[in-house]
């Protein structure tokens, strides 16, 4: 039988966070989906993946050990990459615990489906066309309705789901193990609560206090002199905190990313920067961005009411408290930049001068709050994205570039406003 993860049709409404990734490269918590899924089932199926045509020679890349958009088993196990996976997602696929031809569905979230390859919609050549139909899909197969499994239907689920599975994905953690370089004046709060890898580092006068929740510090990570961790925080390898920062209450930096000031309950995926003062609260910011000095996000409305969110100049309610800001792949903002309380930031925008900026910003524009947006050239993105991953020791691939152009080609279509 072959496991077989799927993107769907409702992925389209996660841009701009899923323009440079399968929705399974998303996160919550501290890992992405995709981990999550694999850490669940712990090798007991191999796993293949299904994902948008133009991400794949990337992707592939990235993961030349997975097997990308190729069918070659007569029997199919389907399993929605939208999905979080827990201990019940794992028996059931473990298990492969469906009938031939059955489905299981969420509402209208196909999760689970077992069927011949005879019977999977749009295959060509062994390979499936696009996004799967589930709607089609379910149509050929015994539908059981379920309920309980964590799945992200919305942009802002990210951010909901994230302080519990900050709490789930802790269970994978060495606690108790401080293996890096600490310096002695740094202050360790509840140490069984604690890893510091080998190689990572924690400089003089450094706080890490882990009475309220654990401290994961990777190999190569960096923790600058007086920065306070607190409350449920994780470095991935190689990351840093600036010194004097306040990281605390569910934090998750990516590798190689760079967090200074006030972090709370955000995601910061690798390589990305916010190392300057200024505070970020319940924000997800994608690879290859930038938040210049003194940028501020605002979570949290003067009423305490639900946070709205603009997409596609329609407003939606979320139905959280808290929501900050969610910027997708290599956008930027200038120094002493300022987002409203639920702010979307398209791929490879640029903001800045003073003032707050519309609270949806298109894909590939450029300009600021007094002044409107306009297109940001391709040639010029494309450019100045080379540079930003120069800088990090990263050369943009042929298959990156060919990424990067198709997403802008697709998006800069779209109208802009003030």
């Amino acid at each position: 039988m072959q496991y077989l993860v799927f993107e769907d049709e409702k992925v389209s409404r996660l841009k701009p966070l899923v323009n440079f990734k399968p929705v399974y490269g998303l996160y919550t918590g501290f890992r992405s989906l995709a981990e999550k899924l694999e850490d669940a089932t712990a090798g007991s199926v191999r796993l293949t993946w299904h994902l948008r045509e133009y991400l794949a020679p990337f992707y592939g890349e990235q993961h030349p050990e997975r097997i990308l958009n190729r069918i070659d088993g007569d029997e199919l196990f389907l399993i929605n990459g939208r999905l979080v996976s827990d201990d019940v997602a794992a028996e059931i696929i473990i298990h492969a615990a469906l009938d031939p031809g059955c489905a299981l569905m969420q509402g209208d979230n196909l999760l689970f489906a077992r069927m011949p390859r005879s019977r999977f919609p749009g295959l060509s050549g062994g390979r499936p066309a696009g996004l799967i139909d589930t709607d089609v899909l379910a149509e050929c197969l015994s539908v059981r309705q379920v309920e309980g499994f964590r799945v992200v239907d919305n942009l802002w689920d990210v951010i909901a789901f994230h302080a519990d599975e900050m709490e789930l994905d802790g269970r994978y953690i060495e606690a108790g193990v401080l293996a890096g370089d600490i310096h002695p004046s740094a202050v360790i709060v509840n140490r069984s609560n604690i890893y510091v890898a080998p190689g990572a580092v924690v400089k003089a006068g450094a706080v890490l206090d882990a009475e309220d929740g654990f401290i994961s510090i990777g190999s190569g990570a960096v923790v600058e002199s007086h920065a306070l961790l607190m409350n449920n925080v994780f470095l991935a390898p190689w990351a840093k905190v600036k010194a004097s920062a306040r990281v605390y209450s569910n934090v998750f930096v990516g590798t190689a990313s760079k967090v200074g000031g006030e972090v709370e309950d955000s995601l910061v995926e690798p390589f990305a920067n916010k190392q300057h003062d200024g505070f970020l609260g319940h924000s997800y910011i994608s690879s290859w961005c930038n938040l210049g000095a003194g940028t501020n996000t605002s979570d949290l409305k003067n009423n305490y009411g639900s946070v709205k969110l603009l997409m596609e100049g329609m407003e939606i309610s979320t139905g959280l408290q808290f929501l900050g800001l969610l910027m997708g792949d290599h956008a930027k903002c200038s120094i002493n930049s300022m987002f409203n309380t639920g702010t979307i930031v398209g791929t490879s925008a640029n903001v800045f001068g003073g003032g707050f900026p519309p609270r949806e910003v298109y894909p590939f524009t450029w300009g600021s709050a007094a002044d409107g947006f306009g297109p940001y050239m391709i040639d010029k993105a494309v450019e100045t994205a080379r540079k930003v991953m120069e800088r990090r020791q990263v050369v943009m691939s042929a298959a990156y570039e060919e990424m990067f152009r198709f997403v802008a080609g697709r998006e800069q279509g779209r109208k802009f406003f003030l």
